[in-house]
């Protein structure tokens, strides 16, 4: 014996695979190819029988699922529209990135050689380098000659390269060791 809501569903079964042929008509009239109109379809259907407690019986069920179609057609444009497709990796690739802790690590130790620097020049190197104010807009903020400035500013660069032991280019960025991993450069 059969309960009243296993008739619903049977019902609800029946109208529906009584609607396959339109749906898939309207699918591919929708995109235009029978491969994706099938997938839409079972899309569809799926997300029918998942929400079949929100179909009120009585009502148009082809109207219905013509509407879930539609709605799961246009959410597949528009998620494609933000996919990128990537069958030999190329993207990916460029995805790699180097260790956050690196630059963590460069900037506690930057912070630290800052520190060290004379009040005056650490002055000056914050205010042009930091702040982006010219040289000329820095003397007038330190009441002093441009050249002033100028001197400060090499003096902190010079003290800071030697605290840091920066001897060239290849001692910014990654180690050779994350090198290896991204086989790039870093590049800000």
């Amino acid at each position: 014996m059969t309960t009243a809501a296993e008739a619903l569903d049977d019902d609800f079964k029946r109208t529906m695979l009584g609607c396959l042929g339109s749906l898939r008509a309207f699918a591919v009239s929708l995109s235009g190819r029978h491969d994706r109109a099938d997938d839409l379809v079972q899309d569809t259907i799926m997300k029918a029988w998942a929400k079949k407690t929100s179909f009120e019986p009585g009502t148009n069920m082809k109207a219905w699922l013509f509407t879930i179609l539609r709605n799961e057609f246009y959410s597949q444009i528009r998620k494609s529209g933000r996919e990128i497709q990537d069958s030999d990796g190329y993207y990916t690739e460029q995805l790699a990135s180097h260790p956050g802790q690196y630059g963590a690590l460069d900037f506690s130790d930057f912070k630290i050689a800052l520190e060290k620097l004379p009040d005056d020049q650490r002055e000056a190197i914050i205010l042009i380098g930091a702040t982006g104010f010219s040289y000329e807009e820095a003397a007038e903020i330190c009441g002093c000659a441009i050249g002033t400035i100028k001197s400060r500013v090499n003096r902190a660069r010079t003290r800071l390269t030697e605290l840091l032991n920066i001897e060239g280019d290849g001692d910014y960025g990654p180690d050779s060791g994350a090198l290896a991993v991204t086989g790039r450069p870093f590049i800000n």
